[in-house]
């Protein structure tokens, strides 16, 4: 059987691009920059849909491995077990498009990377997964960053309920997606289906804050 896998030019996925999201959505995009912060079951869902949506600069940031039990709602492969999350996540990302213009940091974030690393972004997504981190960077984005924009979440563990994670949108520069209740605990996990919702209402929020923005 012979191999009809096809690898598209630069030009050819830029073309497709424009004619599913119009010209001038596609200049938007191409001219902002968000940085992923936590690359687990939001951050890499996060990523893959902000890259596929036409993104131009995308910043992914973690300082973890991928491990076994990361499979079950992370975007990672059972061969990428032991890989930093950063170089899986690239990796995978490369697949979707060798031609994205995407920065890899292997750090755990503090408020003074954050800082560092962030400044001239238009939007942040706090895809952590401890809750004083999450306080940490949207706290230092609200405070410090006066330019930039932050998407988090808080609430997505569980299953069903779909409904009732909402997209909320604080102020002009802080959106909070989930249902702002659900935690892990006994009995309640984590599942792909329910994170990745939550993570695709950040994704369609950090569109729509750039959109919005470059106007």
């Amino acid at each position: 059987m012979s191999d009809s896998r096809y690898n598209p030019s630069a030009s050819e996925l830029e073309e497709i691009t424009r004619a599913n999201i119009g010209d001038k959505i596609y200049e938007k995009l191409q001219a902002s920059t968000v940085a992923v912060a936590g690359l687990g079951g939001l951050g890499s869902v996060v990523a893959m849909s902000l890259l596929r949506a036409g993104l131009g600069n995308l910043i992914i940031v973690d300082f973890d491995k991928v491990e076994i039990s990361n499979l079950n709602r992370q975007q990672y492969f059972a061969d990428q077990i032991g890989m930093y999350k950063t170089d899986a996540m690239l990796e995978n990302l490369r697949r979707i498009n060798p031609y994205a213009k995407i920065t890899a940091h292997t750090i755990k974030l503090d408020a003074r990377s954050v800082e560092e690393l962030f400044s001239d972004v238009d939007v942040v997504a706090e895809c952590f997964d401890v809750a004083t981190a999450k306080q940490m960077i949207v706290e230092t984005v609200l405070s410090r960053m006066p330019n930039v924009g932050i998407v988090a979440a808080s609430g997505v563990a569980g299953f069903g309920r779909s409904n009732v994670i909402e997209t909320k949108k604080i102020s002009s520069r802080f959106v909070l997606v989930g249902d702002l209740e659900s935690e892990i605990g006994e009995g309640v996990g984590l599942y792909a289906a329910r994170v990745g919702i939550g993570a695709n209402h950040q994704a369609n929020a950090i569109i729509e804050m750039l959109i919005e923005k470059k106007n």
